[in-house]
């Protein structure tokens, strides 16, 4: 029997959720009106290799899933790991968004005798999604220190907009046992803040605007100058394709919390705009006192649901996508969630998760 999800405008994050959710748990869905909002509606190339990913990961049967298409069906077959992977879309497609479709299914293998080998190819920095640098700095070392998950991440080679080219390794390990459950709410000081500015195919001093402009935002958002170490780079030409450029600003704080920032140069901004939104997004992220950022927020959504026990996280005001996420996690994995929102702005999220483990 097929389940199928609804809903009325089926963003690209609806579809990664749910396809993992499904390989996971063995439930076949049928999913309408994918992007239907958006110009050109339906699955654009990444989609198309996120999706095709999970299939070869857990041996899926597949229809509609091609360019353009509107509605997609995936049934699911057994997950057979550890295997050797590719993803690319052949576009500038996000790697950070293959990343997370796929992750999910790598990490609970029917033969967890050795990580899964994963290159992702495409965009490394890209608009409209995380930068592989938060990826690297912010989502995996959640990973690791919450979840006892140790994911490696190579960057082979960055690949910008519109050219895409980039190469990312990952060695991602099979778990015996289901997830812990979180407890994070008491954030703590912050200690430092660190960050990069980069530019690949470009002038050196871009890098160095941008870093220049995040830094007076800082200050006059009132973080100590002796807490800001924000480097400038210029990469190699062997280690990018294209041109383009951005920057990740992270915010540690004496709890082990980590709380990014971040923008993605475009020909349209001058680099000190870029530099500026940036630190910004930090210093937002910071004033509503959460445990994670808005972009950590949603991505933590699934793996709460699978997660043995109740987690518990403070974030700031909840998201779209991360109400989204919860909804996909409810519908299709019967884990329950309670959102407690402060008229301050932040929200404590419980999750009553499934503990999910793999099937051997």
């Amino acid at each position: 029997m097929t389940s199928t999800i609804v809903h009325s405008l089926v963003a690209g994050q609806i579809l990664r959720n749910a396809v993992a959710l499904s390989a996971l748990l063995s439930k076949p869905i049928s999913i309408p009106n994918v992007r239907h909002n958006r110009r050109p509606p339906g699955l654009r190339k990444q989609h198309e290799a996120g999706i095709n990913l999970a299939a070869t990961i857990c041996s899926a049967e597949t229809e509609g899933v091609h360019l353009a298409s509107t509605s997609i069906t995936f049934k699911p077959g057994k997950i057979e790991l550890p295997k050797i992977l590719t993803a690319d879309p052949g576009t500038a497609g996000s790697t950070t968004l293959l990343l997370q479709v796929s992750l999910p299914c790598l990490l609970f293998s029917s033969s967890p005798t050795s990580p899964s080998q994963l290159t992702l190819r495409g965009g490394t920095n890209a608009s409209q999604a995380p930068q592989i640098d938060y990826t690297q700095n912010v989502f995996l070392p959640f990973m690791k220190r919450h979840f006892g998950v140790d994911i490696a991440l190579k960057i082979m080679r960055r690949g910008y907009f519109p050219k895409g080219g980039g190469a990312v390794f990952c060695s991602v390990p099979s778990l015996t046992e289901a997830l812990p459950p979180v407890t994070l709410t008491e954030r703590g000081p912050v200690r430092l803040i660190r960050g990069e500015a980069r530019v690949g195919g470009l002038p050196f001093i871009l890098a160095e605007r941008m870093k220049n402009a995040a830094r007076a935002t800082l200050l006059a958002g009132g973080v100590s100058p002796t807490a800001i170490r924000i480097n400038a780079v210029r990469e190699a030409q062997e280690e990018a394709f294209g041109s383009g450029g951005g920057i990740l600003l992270v915010a540690d704080t004496d709890n082990g919390c980590v709380i990014g920032g971040s923008s993605v140069s475009t020909k349209s901004k001058a680099p000190e705009e870029i530099g500026n939104e940036a630190a910004e997004e930090l210093l937002r992220n910071l004033r509503h006192g959460g445990c994670v950022d808005e972009y950590l927020q949603d991505q933590i959504i699934i793996f709460l649901a699978l997660a043995k026990g109740r987690s518990t996280v403070k974030t700031g005001p909840l998201t779209d996508h991360s109400r989204t996420a919860i909804k996909i996690a409810e519908q299709m994995s019967g884990a329950t969630f309670h959102l407690e929102e402060n008229p301050s702005g932040f929200v404590i999220i419980s999750c009553d998760g499934i503990g999910y483990t793999p099937s051997l």
